[in-house]
């Protein structure tokens, strides 16, 4: 059975060793034989599928220390011990320091198959639980991360624990907004990778004549301002994952080398000599369906296959049943960032909310739900978010598409929105004392955005500094 409890067997003499394993394979169990501890010891880790059965009496190290290194490893790992002596005081001490038994020999082998059995199944349930206890606290952290109460974020998130320690290259598609990145950070955190880097790469944002020198590096002198030698993402990445957002906007030249990356494995750096092995897992993101790009020739079908070996779809805000949910979620997460506390959003402004379609989903509502904070005073309604185009009309169906707006009431929400977007990015400049980098972060944009926008608005960051 392929999720059998195995066996590590230690034993010196031989004849004793060849008859316990032919014992314990005709019990079914999975066998690996070594004739010292210090053989076992490097296969012998913590969260393994795995019991140990050792002779007492070894060369060099012997049973009692392995069953100290095994209880200093994990000490749910039963240790079965065995010796020829008869030692009853010995026994006692190795049962105290941590054996799950003792066996005596000589032994008959059915009654070596029968404690072996029971240490097994011990463990099996010991590995059962821990299991449950994973999922439940990864559970907590997904939800953290990937908000809401709708099924069909429920099944993305069931979607993510199952395949988040497989080695599964993975495609995320949804439209803009939908969480993308959120669930690719998911994958790595809840995967064996979480220890590695995570690098997060806008295929979109680079020039094609730069995207190969930033996926995969270049040297010195590999071209006109190139004075030093600048690893790779793929090379930043190395025993974690790579996150390729709108991954069909690579060109297909550049296609052509990623794919040779992902059969071999390794990376040729601009002006680099030799391929030097890489190891990273390919989460990509795409906000069209991969196929149609494929369709089209826009994309390469042997890419198409490579990171497509599996797929999670994200749902837009517009289908999802818990819009007002994540609108009181965000409500005391923003009025706190931007101290404005605010107690609730109206009945009416709920509506408004419903009614909308959200084309830039959860991220647009997160946006919509700070603007209003930064209008309203205790109570959001529906004048707080006139800065969406939305007809607040009770006639108009629930998630119905926008309805038309009239080009001076559109002045005035512009203006209205302008207005609110300046004074939250000077509250925030104020409370970081001109630190735009923090402040980045507190308006959840990047530092570029941040910097253009001070300037449209003719905000100097000096003036906030102490």
């Amino acid at each position: 059975m392929l999720d059998a409890i195995k066996v590590l067997l230690v034993e010196d003499d031989a004849a004793v060793r060849i008859g316990s394993e032919q014992a314990l394979q005709l019990a079914g169990f999975p066998v690996e034989s070594f004739e010292s501890a210090e053989r076992a010891v490097c296969c012998i880790k913590p969260g393994m599928r795995a019991i140990v059965v050792s002779d007492v009496k070894l060369p060099g190290m012997d049973g009692l220390g392995l069953l100290r290194h095994v209880v200093d490893l994990e000490r749910d790992i039963p240790v079965i011990l065995v010796t020829g002596h008869g030692d009853v005081t010995m026994a006692v001490n190795a049962m105290r320091a941590g054996a799950y038994d003792f066996i005596e020999k000589p032994f008959p082998s059915e009654h070596l198959a029968e404690v072996v059995s029971r240490a097994a199944e011990k463990r099996r349930l010991t590995l059962e639980v821990e299991t449950l206890r994973n999922r439940l606290r990864n559970w907590a952290g997904i939800e953290a991360a990937l908000l809401g109460r709708s099924p069909l974020i429920e099944q993305v998130r069931h979607t993510i624990l199952d395949l988040a320690d497989t080695s599964a290259n993975v495609v995320v598609i949804g439209e803009t907004g939908t969480g993308k990145e959120l669930v690719a950070r998911a994958i790595h955190q809840l995967s064996a990778r979480r220890e590695k880097p995570f690098v997060a790469v806008d295929c979109g944002a680079i020039p094609d004549t730069l995207i190969e020198s930033e996926l995969f590096g270049y040297e010195r002198g590999a071209f006109t301002g190139a004075h030093q030698r600048k690893e790779g993402q793929f090379q930043l990445a190395g025993g974690g994952s790579l996150f390729l957002d709108e991954i069909v906007n690579l060109p297909l030249p550049t296609q052509s080398k990623f794919l040779r990356a992902l059969q071999e494995r390794r990376v040729q750096s601009l002006g680099g000599k030799k391929p030097v092995p890489v190891d990273v897992r390919i989460i990509a993101a795409s906000n069209v369906p991969l196929e149609e790009e494929v369709r089209t020739g826009r994309f390469r079908q042997d890419v198409y296959y490579r990171v497509n070996e599996f797929r999670i779809t994200l749902p837009p805000l517009r289908e999802r049943d818990d819009i007002l949910h994540l609108a009181n979620e965000f409500l005391p997460e923003a009025g706190t960032e931007l101290g404005r506390p605010c107690r609730k959003i109206s009945e009416a402004a709920a509506q408004v909310l419903l009614r909308y379609q959200w084309p830039g989903n959860v991220r647009e509502l997160r946006n919509v739900i700070r603007r209003a904070i930064l209008l309203a005073s205790d109570v959001i309604e529906p004048e707080h978010l006139s800065v969406m185009s939305v007809d607040p009309d009770p006639a108009t169906p629930l998630c119905g598409g926008p309805a038309p707006v009239d080009s001076s009431l559109k002045e005035i929400a512009d203006a209205a929105a302008a207005d609110a977007e300046r004074q939250a990015i000077r509250r925030v400049l104020q409370a970081t004392k001109g630190n735009k980098s923090e402040a980045a972060r507190l308006l959840r944009t990047d530092y570029k955005t941040l910097h253009l926008k001070m300037k449209q608005y003719g905000i100097p960051a000096g003036q906030f500094r102490q």
